[in-house]
């Protein structure tokens, strides 16, 4: 039975921010608010609670979990970037993108594409993500929540608690999200790549959805 929060999606309680870190730490599996929709996220390195994400995203090994982090500096930790991948990530972050990039030994091989070692990189632009990421003081592991058979992610926290309850361990509600998923993109070539298109511009990649 998943405990149920309501968190001001501007200024988050600090208590209930403490509360939710530490349902984390525990290995909990958690559904939040991002600049885009609702995601599902656990420790980075808690092999069993990434292992009960997939499960419920319905997700294998070679499905790309996201790594979400606070800011830029932790960026070089988990990922090979060169100047001019940097450059366009610091652009247009914090916002609604996962961008794929070379994962760095650090990345826990479990947690990284298996033949191309890639992982998502997030830094999402929501003061309750960034609320709980600062207070843990570590990346997390985080994946949309969309829900098969669903083509579409859940915005609606009342939804995802009547449709989870008994498969997670907390539910934050800060409000209604956008609809969209985030926009992904492949900076791992010479050019950008677009690999979803969501909530995210993509002016700045000189892409197109078309």
């Amino acid at each position: 039975m998943s405990q149920f929060f309501r968190i001001h999606p501007d200024n988050p309680q600090p208590r209930l921010i403490a509360q939710a870190v530490q349902i984390v730490k525990d290995g909990g599996v958690v559904a939040l608010p991002t600049d885009s929709s609702y995601a599902l996220a656990c420790r980075l390195d808690d092999k069993d609670a990434v292992t009960r994400l997939r499960r419920i995203r319905g997700l294998d090994e070679r499905q790309h979990l996201s790594l979400v982090v606070r800011d830029l500096s932790e960026l070089a930790n988990f990922a090979m970037v060169d100047n001019r991948q940097f450059r366009l990530i610091k652009s247009v972050t914090p916002g609604p993108y996962v961008f794929l990039l070379q994962a760095t030994k650090e990345v826990p091989r479990r947690l990284s594409h298996p033949q191309r070692r890639t992982i998502g990189l997030r830094v999402p632009d929501h003061a309750i993500t960034l609320a709980l990421l600062e207070a843990i003081g570590e990346p997390l592991i985080a994946t949309t929540l969309i829900l098969p058979p669903d083509a579409d992610p859940l915005n609606d926290p009342e939804e995802i608690r009547a449709r989870l309850e008994k498969q997670l361990d907390l539910v934050i509600d800060g409000g209604a999200c956008p609809r969209e998923p985030s926009t992904v993109i492949d900076l791992t070539g010479d050019e950008p790549v677009l690999v979803r298109a969501g909530r995210g511009r993509l002016e700045p990649f000189g892409l197109s959805a078309a």
